[in-house]
């Protein structure tokens, strides 16, 4: 999970450097490479790139790929560190939703702890001037849009392999993302292609070391190591964007972490 966490924060960081060229275009070079290394092994391991859930499958695609165009657009609007607290919400929309799609129950404790993540955010949102209405609002819709993928794949990680529903990312976000293109395109120069390409290779580690974390150890114990995420955010966005925050802004993302660590904690 550390090192899923690293790449993770990798590719963020690799986002905003190049905030130069549009949020979707990076996501449709990003969607394209994981489309490719996907289907291939796929293919290698023989099985059906289409899966037998197609309806779940597709909307887990269509809100996965909601969350990742939210997200790239939010890291390219404000800091890194306040971005990354933002996503990290999804915790609190996976339990919450749950609720709803996997008939889940929770604890009276827990909406307290949701709270007190929420008014982190407010917190966030009031004090750091950088931070504007609309990109956390885009922040909050690209948690939600998490949440409700995290809890379609639960529903689906008996009937579908990991990969197929992988593949349903790419194969819904390319469509989505390329009309776009035809408006919003920026040719990328020299040292981009290369960034482009490694935020490919980041989200793909990414991903597959946090399945390997996830098949390997307790869930609880795993999703609270991958909160090391917001350090990585900080130490990253101090050194290489000059990002500092208001004493009231680390406040914030520490009444979020709390939260959803203490949630963690009671499920």
């Amino acid at each position: 999970m550390l090192l899923s966490g690293l790449f993770f924060a990798l590719m963020n960081v690799s986002v905003k450097w190049i905030s130069h060229i549009p949020a979707i275009e990076i996501i449709w070079f990003r969607s394209l490479f994981s489309a490719m290394v996907t289907g291939f092994l796929l293919r290698t391991k023989a099985i059906p790139l289409l899966g037998n859930n197609k309806g779940s499958l597709l909307i887990r695609g269509v809100v996965g790929s909601i969350s990742l165009i939210l997200f790239f657009y939010t890291l390219q609007r404000i800091p890194l560190a306040t971005a990354v607290t933002l996503q990290y919400l999804s915790p609190i929309f996976t339990t919450l939703l749950g609720i709803f799609i996997l008939k889940e129950k929770i604890k009276g404790i827990q909406l307290l702890f949701f709270g007190l993540a929420f008014a982190g955010v407010i917190v966030i949102q009031g004090v750091d001037t950088r931070v504007d209405g609309l990109s956390a609002l885009l922040g909050l819709v690209s948690a939600m849009a998490s949440g409700i993928a995290y809890n379609l794949i639960r529903k689906l990680k008996q009937a579908e392999h990991p990969l197929v529903i992988m593949f349903y990312f790419p194969l819904v976000t390319l469509p989505i993302a390329t009309p776009f293109l035809f408006t919003d395109w920026i040719t990328p120069l020299g040292w981009d292609w290369l960034v482009l390409l490694w935020i490919g290779i980041c989200a793909q580690n990414a991903q597959y070391f946090m399945t390997v974390a996830y098949q390997s150890g307790t869930v609880s114990k795993i999703s609270s190591i991958s909160y090391l995420g917001v350090i990585y955010a900080l130490i990253f966005g101090y050194f290489l964007f000059e990002e500092t925050y208001p004493i009231g802004a680390y406040l914030g993302m520490t009444m979020v972490l709390v939260g959803i660590l203490l949630n963690l904690r009671v499920k």
